[in-house]
């Protein structure tokens, strides 16, 4: 098999090596635009996971990459005059030229041949030249080959919101350090390593906005040099930054591009002969620098391409390039996607520049969710103890509470809202059962709510309770609108609150458009067969296209008799004893309704802009929060994004909850999407936290994160890093009443109070599972 590289940067260098190495008869030849010694860029970082996968591809060049590291296992991050430092990270630095060097090197020994200062502007007379059997695409983001053939690979190429200069200097730094410098404009980030003994890669990086605004775009190297060394003068302590570009001026400053491609394999037409074509390495994908996975990324497709190929020629070419492709596809992915939250972070330095020290490199240490709670714990047992320790002090004195004598996972702290102490984090997520007769929740709620309460959560959520019979979801749905639901309420309140310590709140709702339909299990949002009732919404409106009923236009009158049906509501369950109540603004009922320009197509007062589609779920807000006692909490429950185009964004929920707080609110529950079936929501662990952290950080209003939280490491990671005050975890509950109790069990914290009836259980389940963690 004849094999060209198309690019000499490590993909192209290894994969090359690699294909060599692993059926020697095969010919392969790599071309690289550039001169031997030519290089971009100034040192880069592999992790010790990548090194092993290094050393099993081929010792030799793993052996030679190893000696010429610099390693470090510490994070320093400075802000605002303090150093924070976290061990335990394991990475490496070295120089990209002194990479590329030993690779070459590697590749001339074991017999590839390498070809300089060659650009190739055609690759079927390439391949033509050479008799290729596979033409390996290496080269590069802004990949040339890639580009010709777009309509095969249909690349997606966007770039992020900052401006970034790689830059170099010969300080020497102990940790991987992460700085941030405000100024008048914006705030600045300095990303810098060690990569020899004499020299540090100095990433600065900016948004675009700041980047003008400072003047940057118009600086020649050396102002930006000085620029760059003014700011970050504590850092670099002296030590002059330097520059391996020709220019100044924009040309010195970069965006970084996010690149994903639906196709990674192709074809050339040599001469009737078809001709496999592959894209390798940043030509395929990017990852962002912050997180130093983008050569990793590459060494370890070009590992993969070489595993694929046949070694016999009468192999199957084409399928083993789309295995490749499949297999890297995957794990790309899960990189990119780290890195997408890692790019964000960087982009939104002032969400988070109020938070203490701490905290703030807490949430840059989690922020791309491949770092843990128990991660770090396992990387730096004192830096977490430290900082749990600094978190439950803090929280015991916000909650007016004594500081905990023993350590405390952050899930664990107290919080106090208005006059209500929860003792932990964990809320029961208010979820339909389905369960009730005329509104009336029975004996079945009352094992439900009950048996979580004593599960350990600091706060349940009963489901939607409907203000009136027509604003039911279902026949079978709670309600609060006739005395005998205040009697059945007030019930289960008294056991919660005689039985546990744990609050309970009600989550008052009007299903609007989604009513009148059958429970879960007999067909999700479908039409009752018999008995319907009259459905309203903001606008003329049908959930299910040819399916659901018309629900007609809310008339000032309906408006006026819904929001006296909220307060009535309000009134029964301050009655019936509830400790918290939660108005429902979500998921597509009758508030949320109003709230979605996807269900909002009003003309008057009501509709139009977000302030109008806000002005009367506020004014019910309003009217309920006059209604509620004074010292008791109300959160709102909102759809964060429609996951529509059109809809609702993450942006416009800021808003959303600026307005609630403005209003009394005292949290914003962060839900999404369920206001329209067009929906296209992306799923995945904690996929809805990110609204949480943006509203609570930017709206400066407490929130309540929701969805794909399933572990204590989910809570503990989310309420350190101040993504939110409360998690809500839903399916969890369903699958064990007392999951916050076993989840304090699994990651050995004793302190979580249990009923005393159950204190045996608490004991046999610690011992089993600790014999668990220690592998005994």
């Amino acid at each position: 098999m004849n094999i060209v590289c198309v690019g000499g940067g490590p993909a192209g260098l290894y994969a090359g090596l690699l294909m060599k190495l692993r059926d020697p008869r095969r010919s392969v030849t790599v071309v690289e635009r550039n001169q031997p010694g030519d290089t971009f860029g100034w040192g880069v970082v592999f992790s010790d996971q990548t090194l092993g996968n290094l050393a099993l591809a081929d010792a030799p060049s793993a052996r030679a990459i190893e000696g010429a590291f610099n390693r470090w296992d510490a994070i320093d991050v400075q802000i605002g005059g303090a150093t924070v430092t976290s061990h335990g990270h394991g990475f490496c630095g070295i120089a990209r030229k002194r990479l590329l060097g030993i690779l070459q090197a590697r590749c001339e020994d074991a017999g590839v041949a390498l070809v300089f200062d060659t650009d190739v502007t055609d690759e079927v007379a390439l391949a033509r030249r050479h008799g290729a059997d596979l033409v390996v695409a290496a080269d590069g983001v802004h990949s040339a080959i890639r580009t010709r053939h777009a309509a095969v690979f249909r690349p997606d190429l966007q770039e992020g919101r900052c401006r970034y200069v790689w830059l170099g200097t010969r300080r020497r730094f102990a940790a991987f350090t992460f700085a941030f410098a405000p100024t008048e404009h914006g705030w600045f980030q300095a990303h810098a390593y060690q990569y020899d003994d004499q020299n540090a890669t100095f990433i600065v990086e900016t948004l675009e906005s700041t980047w003008r605004a400072s003047g940057l775009a118009d600086m020649d190297a050396a102002s930006t040099l000085a620029f760059c060394e003014r700011l970050f003068a504590n850092l670099l302590g002296g030590a002059p930054l330097l520059t391996q570009a020709s220019r100044g001026g924009a040309a010195m400053w970069h965006r970084f591009a996010r690149l994903t491609c639906r196709e990674w394999v192709g074809a050339l037409d040599v001469d009737g002969r078809r001709v496999p074509l592959v894209l390798l390495g940043d030509a395929a994908h990017t990852a962002h620098f912050s997180i130093g996975s983008g050569t990793k990324l590459a060494l370890e497709d070009a590992i993969a391409l070489a595993a694929e190929l046949p070694v016999e020629t009468d192999g199957d070419l084409n399928a083993a390039l789309l295995r490749y492709q499949a297999a890297r596809v995957t794990e790309v992915s899960k990189l990119q996607s780290a890195a997408r939250n890692s790019t964000e972070w960087f982009e939104n330095v002032a969400r988070y520049s109020a938070m203490p020290p701490d905290t703030f490199a807490y949430s840059l240490l989690t922020r791309s969710q491949r770092l843990s709670h128990e991660n770090l714990r396992l990387r730096d047992p004192a830096y977490i103890q430290g900082f749990e320790r600094r978190f439950a002090v803090q929280a015991a004195a916000q909650a007016g509470e004594a500081a905990p004598t023993a350590p405390t996972p952050p899930m664990f702290t107290p919080l106090r809202v208005r006059d209500v102490l929860l003792k932990n984090r964990v809320v029961v997520s208010p979820m339909a059962q389905y369960a009730c007769v005329d509104g009336v929740a029975g004996d079945f709620h009352l094992a439900h709510l009950g048996a979580r309460a004593l599960g350990g959560a600091g706060l349940v959520i009963a489901e939607m309770t409907c203000v009136s019979a027509d604003a039911r979801i279902t026949p079978r749905c709670p309600g609060l609108y006739l005395p005998e639901h205040t009697r059945a309420w007030a019930r289960i309140v008294d056991f919660v609150h005689a039985a546990s310590d744990a609050k309970i709140g009600i989550q008052l709702g009007h299903a609007g458009a989604k009513g009148s339909t059958r429970p879960m299990w007999e067909g999700i949002d479908q039409p009752l067969a018999q008995g319907n009732w009259p459905l309203v919404a903001a606008s003329p409106q049908r959930y299910l296209a040819g399916v659901s009923q018309v629900a007609r236009q809310a008339s000032e009158a309906d408006m006026a008799q819904i929001e006296a049906d909220f307060v009535r509501a309000t009134l029964a369950a301050s009655e019936a004893g509830f400790d918290w109540l939660e108005l429902h603004c979500a998921h597509g009922y009758l508030l949320s309704s109003f709230i979605s320009p996807l269900t909002n197509r009003r003309g008057d007062d009501y509709g139009g802009s977000l302030e109008n589609r806000c002005r009367f779920p506020l004014r019910v807000f309003a009217a309920v929060r006059a209604a509620w006692p004074a010292h008791l909490p109300i959160s709102v429950r909102i759809s964060s994004h429609d996951w529509v185009d059109g809809g609702i964004t993450p942006m416009d929920a800021v808003e959303i909850a600026r307005l609630f707080r403005a209003a009394g609110a005292d949290m914003i529950d962060c839900s999404s999407g369920q206001v329209s079936k067009a929906e296209q929501p992306v799923y995945g662990r904690m996929y809805q936290t990110p609204f949480s952290d943006r509203i609570r950080n930017e709206a400066g209003i407490a929130t309540i994160a929701v969805g794909g939280i399933s572990e204590a490491d989910h809570v503990n990671s989310i309420i350190a890093a101040g993504r939110a005050d409360l998690c809500a975890v839903g399916r969890g509950h369903l699958a064990n009443p007392a999951w916050t109790l076993n989840e304090a069990a699994r990651i050995g914290y004793t302190g979580a109070a249990w009923p005393r009836q159950y204190a045996p259980g608490k004991q046999q389940l610690e011992r089993t599972l600790a014999r668990g963690r220690s592998g005994t």
